[in-house]
């Protein structure tokens, strides 16, 4: 223990002295976390510019545009008189969508035709573009429904039966665990997340083979020619920088930015703390493997950088190709944000996410031992050669 002790001080004063480690580790994360903040302080889209092309010029599309104007989600500022506006607008980025009432709305309306608005939405910004359809056929739905309720009212039909007639069946709808579908609470997690797993394995990588770059591993042998030793002694003293920057961001940049959840800071600690572990066992392994820096930081980097898009967290995985999937799975990342959904976002118990804690240990199961091994190999051709 005296000597995994002393490399774990050896390992924390090589961490706040190499640029390497500390840029990485300390520098780099902090900001990163800030700008993700920021990015998405204003938490929700609102009010997202729109055109009205009105053909009918009658009480009922003037109210459909009133209605979709307070609307929080819409903003009219353009009022157009062709197709042609309406594309020349969107290709200028001077508005996200437009609707077209056509000539006889209302007229159609009282002889009980049916009439067609024409919505259009710029799919080149696809959020945006889901936004304006969302708010937008809220209002016509709502507005076309209250239209023939008036009518039908006006002919002596009682106001619940007449309700019965225009909407016999009502959908009620409820969005749970981000109601209001806060940008902010949805993405910034998960992005701070995925940098501290890149800050990780990046770091991870430089662990066993900087100590050759640098000459220092006959410093290192001098403690301890056990590679086991020297594994689990680096291990700890990387895995407590983790914890530093867990702090920082359960303690701190959370509850900035109004994303802190007390109740689930234990099972976060926990399954971050088993990420941290897949992830240091990752770059560790490969540390182990090569001595070639630029190779491994290189491996690193690819494997880590498309982690976010790999995850599942923007589109589902059951939806991508068999190999994207297994790519996904061989990424500890993907297990972690499983688990950090239904522990962080949902609130569950532990226990849901026993799957997510099991893959994320085989990461850890595998990584470790095979770092031990080929580490000291290593440090046995090294005692090899020196001593020839």
């Amino acid at each position: 223990m005296k000597t995994i002790s002393q490399i774990i001080i050896r390992e924390w004063k090589r961490i706040f002295s190499i640029p390497n480690f500390y840029v990485v580790l300390l520098v780099i994360p902090p900001i990163i976390f800030l700008f993700y903040g920021l990015i998405y302080q204003k938490q929700f889209a609102k009010e997202l510019p729109m055109a009205v092309w009105d053909e009918d010029q009658s009480s009922v599309s003037r109210q459909l545009t009133d209605m979709m104007d307070h609307s929080d989600l819409i903003h009219i500022t353009q009022k157009v008189s062709s197709n042609t506006e309406i594309e020349k607008l969107m290709k200028e980025g001077k508005i996200f969508g437009a609707v077209h009432f056509p000539k006889n709305i209302e007229s159609d309306v009282k002889k009980n035709h049916q009439s067609n608005i024409t919505l259009y939405t710029n799919g080149a910004y696809l959020v945006p573009a889901k936004m304006i359809y969302k708010g937008a056929a809220e209002v016509i739905i709502k507005g076309g429904l209250a239209v023939v309720l008036q009518k039908a009212e006006k002919q002596g039909m009682p106001a619940e039966q007449a309700t019965a007639l225009v909407q016999p069946i009502k959908l009620n709808t409820t969005t749970l665990y981000n109601p209001d579908f806060n940008y902010q609470m949805y993405l910034t997690p998960g992005l701070i997340t995925v940098g501290l797993q890149m800050a990780l394995v990046v770091a991870s990588v430089l662990i066993l083979n900087l100590e050759f770059k640098r000459n220092t591993i006959d410093e290192l042998l001098k403690i301890s020619a056990s590679s086991s030793q020297i594994v689990v002694g680096k291990t700890l003293a990387h895995l407590c920088i983790s914890w530093i920057l867990f702090v920082l961001v359960a303690y701190i940049v959370f509850p900035v930015f109004e994303l802190g959840k007390p109740q689930t800071d234990f099972n976060f600690f926990l399954i971050y703390t088993l990420m941290s572990l897949a992830c240091i066992g990752i770059g560790m392994m490969l540390s182990a493997i090569s001595n070639n820096l630029l190779f491994v930081t290189d491996v690193a980097l690819f494997f880590t950088s498309p982690a976010f898009v790999f995850s599942g967290f923007t589109f589902p995985r059951w939806a991508m190709p068999w190999y994207d999937q297994f790519y996904a799975d061989i990424m500890p990342y993907t297990h972690f944000l499983d688990g950090f959904i239904k522990l962080y976002f949902m609130e569950l118990p532990l226990s849901y996410a026993m799957p997510e804690i099991f893959k994320l240990l085989i990461f850890t199961g595998v990584t470790f031992p095979l770092s031990i091994v080929f580490f000291q190999r290593k440090i046995n051709n090294y005692i090899k050669e020196k001593s020839i």
